[in-house]
Formats: structure tokens, C-alpha cells, sequence
């Protein structure tokens, strides 16, 4: 056996959710993993044990990736490589009982076992263009439209050392968007405040938790009133008492109203209907 150091890769190439933000590559300073493994073992093949991509690292690698990577999104929240590493490393105990309540119910149990993916390579965006307005699908695609984002943009995890936990993360990131439309939040930093306040509530997911509560802090006083006054407290409540998000098969459920999904999610209309001329706004 012997110590091997490998330079730490480039965490991944995230578009910023904000059109027109500066797309940012990764250039932080390389992070030195040391890890142990036969000198005839490829590399490759030695980081790719559990599933593609996986990197291995103990529990002190892992603080240490966790504070580098929470420091530096929050100086930018829109560093969703950073965000990602977060998550991935902190997550541990929520992923766990997300997993749990996954396997205890059926359409959560079938997710687990099929595994889908939300990729654009997935989804028939001529099939959804044409679902009527209202629908699930069409109301998704109008989404990812109007914000100029797309489900590729979600890094793959990497960090999280159990195949079965490291999907359950995968599915949480590729689900994001859908709770956006969900809950009929922009991708400004009031939209995203809400929904990380639903999805703390929902997921327990300590990135998410964090997020709640620093979010607030980039918010200007008028945001702030609407956050508190009325956006917040819909946000936790109905990330509290409605069904877990993730044990959805989405993909099966493009032509679903979109007001149906709600009802059968538990999740109240939003207090606040956002138009596209004030959704841009910090």
C-alpha cells in the first residue's frame, strides 16, 4: 500500500440560474485528497468504486471540503458547485431519513428502484410544449423557458460514500426546479429563499437549513417583509405537512394539473403570484 495524493478535480461547470451572470469555472485553490489503495489499482477505477464519478474521503476531508465549500457560496449563493459540495458532505443523517421515507412509500419505492433522471436527454419537450396550460409539464417547461435555466446544469454527486444515499441526493438536486413550479417561485433571491425554507422543512438537509437562514440576509426591506410576513410561513408550513417531494415519479406526471399535484402534495397555492415583469428582482 501506499499514499497516493491526488489533485481534486474541478468540482463541476454549474450555469448560475441567473441569466446574463457570469458563468464561472471553477479555479479555487486544489484540495489534496490522500487516499490508500493498491499501487496496481488505476486510479480511475479506485474512484469510481461505488458509482461513476464517486470520490472517496474521510470524515476529516470531508469538514474540511464542507467549510471550504460553505464559505464560498456564501459569498455567492449562485456557486452552485459550491452548494452542491455542501450539501453532499453535510448531508449524511437527512439523506438517510429521506430514504427511509422514500422506501416507505410505494411511488417513492418505485423512484428508488428505477432510478430516473431529469436530464434534457429524458424529457420530450415537444410532448410538453403541447400539454395544455396548467398542466404540470407545460407549466415546468414554461419555467425552465422564462428563467433560462435547464436540468443539466445539476452537478452529479460525488461526495456521498453509499450508491443508494449518493441517488437520493441526485433526485433532491434534479427536483429543485420542479419545487420551483411548484410552489410558483422565480429564480430571484426572494424565490429561492422560499424554497429553500420549504425545502428545510421538508428535508432537514442541514445546506438547506443554512441556506434558510442566511438567505434572508441578501434580502432588501421590502423582500424581507414579504418573506416574513407571508412567503416564510407558507414556505415552512408547507414543507412541514406535505407529502415527501421526492417520493414523486414526476416523470409520470407531466399531464397532471399542476393545481392537482398541489393537492395531492399537501402544498397550499403560493400567497404571492410572482409575473415575469417583477420575478428579475432581488
Amino acid at each position: 500500500m501506499r499514499c497516493h495524493t491526488v489533485t481534486m478535480f474541478r468540482l463541476c461547470r454549474v450555469k448560475p440560474r441567473k441569466w446574463g451572470y457570469r458563468r464561472s469555472v471553477l479555479t479555487s485553490k486544489a484540495v489534496c485528497v490522500h487516499q490508500q489503495h493498491s499501487s496496481s489499482e488505476p486510479v480511475d477505477s479506485y474512484y469510481d468504486r461505488l458509482y461513476p464519478g464517486h470520490i472517496p474521503t474521510n470524515p476529516i476531508q470531508k469538514a474540511l471540503l464542507a467549510v471550504g465549500s460553505g464559505v464560498a457560496a456564501l459569498q455567492n449563493p449562485y456557486r452552485h458547485d459550491m452548494v452542491a459540495v455542501l450539501g453532499e458532505t453535510t448531508g449524511h443523517l437527512a439523506l438517510i431519513n429521506l430514504r427511509d421515507r422514500m422506501r416507505n412509500d410505494p411511488e417513492g419505492y418505485t423512484v428508488l428502484t428505477e432510478r430516473p433522471r431529469i436530464r434534457l436527454s429524458t424529457l420530450d419537450l415537444k410532448k410538453m410544449a403541447s400539454l395544455p396550460d396548467g398542466s404540470f409539464g407545460r407549466e415546468y417547461l414554461r419555467f425552465l423557458e422564462e428563467n433560462h435555466v435547464t436540468p443539466d446544469s445539476r452537478a452529479d454527486v460525488k461526495f456521498v460514500d453509499n450508491e443508494e444515499l449518493a441517488y437520493v441526493m441526485q433526485r433532491y438536486r434534479e427536483v429543485h426546479d420542479l419545487l420551483h413550479t411548484l410552489l410558483g417561485m422565480p429564480t430571484n433571491m426572494l424565490g429561492e429563499v422560499a424554497v429553500k425554507w420549504f425545502e428545510a422543512a421538508q428535508t432537514g438537509l442541514p445546506m438547506c437549513v443554512l441556506g434558510a437562514a442566511l438567505g434572508p440576509l441578501r434580502l432588501n426591506t421590502s423582500r424581507l417583509q414579504q418573506l416574513f410576513t407571508s412567503l416564510g410561513p407558507w414556505a415552512l408550513q408547507s414543507g412541514r405537512q406535505a407529502r415527501c417531494v421526492l417520493s414523486m415519479f414526476y416523470e409520470r406526471r407531466w399531464e397532471q394539473s399542476l393545481e392537482d399535484l398541489r393537492h395531492e402534495l399537501n402544498i397550499e397555492p403560493p400567497p404571492i403570484v410572482f409575473s415575469p415583469s417583477n420575478q428579475k428582482n432581488t
